[in-house]
């Protein structure tokens, strides 16, 4: 608009330059009278038609994103973000991760020293999949809004971790070394605030970066392993203390040794955080 009324007053201003000397001899007060109405008539009509078009502006409300860092850990998380107004939208996610071994399992075991062989040879047979229902409600702090800029997003998930081929070895009444595996389920709900910014790259195109989701909640679950013979006192008594050796941080362990296996029990706190940079689009 001020590209028009900057232009608009240098054609005025040319105009009496052009007619000083025949506005001299003729009517020169209605002549500024009327080119000044027309400037200004001119500049009211841009102004009018600016504001309808802020007025008329409607984004794109539904947003479908797909979390970009989080392939190379075999992790497959969508999101739907549908926009509500201007500073509130709401939005689910789904994550899945297929059965395999698991993810960075060369640096674990780096971390953990090859001279370990027995956690060697857990993390070389452990596999794992999961997945995750994550529900949130986005406030968008920025001017442009519309499911653009800095945001602040409380959040709840619900996830579910499969655990298989958790190996444990002991030696039975003859000193061979046999080994029994447990597999099974954990459950863990949590609560959490995740920051982040999002942009619109185009009219169909959108960026999502998650920078931090730390939440926290509960877990409980169970993993249970069969063994093909009856096992003795002795062995029984080896399988628990190697069971009650595994450390799980900040879970409560509840084992049971049987003459046909072993269960665990876990309970207690859980916590994990949210990052992540998404691409979508808009529709």
């Amino acid at each position: 608009m001020k590209k028009v009324l900057i232009l608009s007053a240098l054609i005025f201003f040319a105009s009496i330059s052009v007619n000083a000397q025949s506005l001299t001899e003729r009517e020169s007060p209605n002549y500024f009278s009327n080119h000044l109405s027309a400037v200004s008539s001119s500049a009211n009509s841009f102004a009018a038609s600016g504001a309808y078009y802020e007025d008329s502006y409607k984004p794109k409300k539904n947003l479908l994103k797909l979390n970009l860092t989080a392939i190379p850990l075999r992790n497959y998380s969508v999101q739907f973000e549908r926009v509500l107004g201007k500073r509130v939208s709401i939005a689910v996610a789904y994550r899945n991760m297929p059965e395999g071994n698991l993810p960075m399992k060369d640096f674990i075991i780096e971390k953990v020293g090859s001279e370990d062989q027995e956690a060697v040879d857990i993390i070389n047979s452990f596999t794992l999949s999961n997945y995750a229902i994550t529900p949130e409600i986005r406030f968008y702090m920025g001017k442009k809004g519309y499911g653009r800029g800095f945001y602040i997003a409380p959040f709840f998930r619900n996830a579910n971790y499969t655990g298989g081929n958790l190996l444990f070895n002991y030696n039975d009444e003859n000193d061979v070394e046999q080994s029994i595996t447990l597999s099974g389920d954990i459950k863990a709900n949590t609560v959490g605030l995740l920051l982040g910014a999002q942009w619109s790259l185009s009219k169909f195109f959108v960026l999502d970066w998650w920078i931090i989701g730390p939440h926290y909640g509960k877990s409980n679950g169970e993993l249970i392993g069969n063994s093909s013979r009856t096992l003795t006192p002795d062995e029984q008594e080896e399988i628990r203390q190697n069971l009650e050796d595994f450390d799980i941080p900040m879970v409560k362990k509840t084992v049971t040794v049987s003459a046909n296996g072993a269960k665990m029990v876990v309970d207690g706190p859980w916590t994990g955080v949210r990052a992540g940079i998404s691409l979508g689009i808009k529709f």
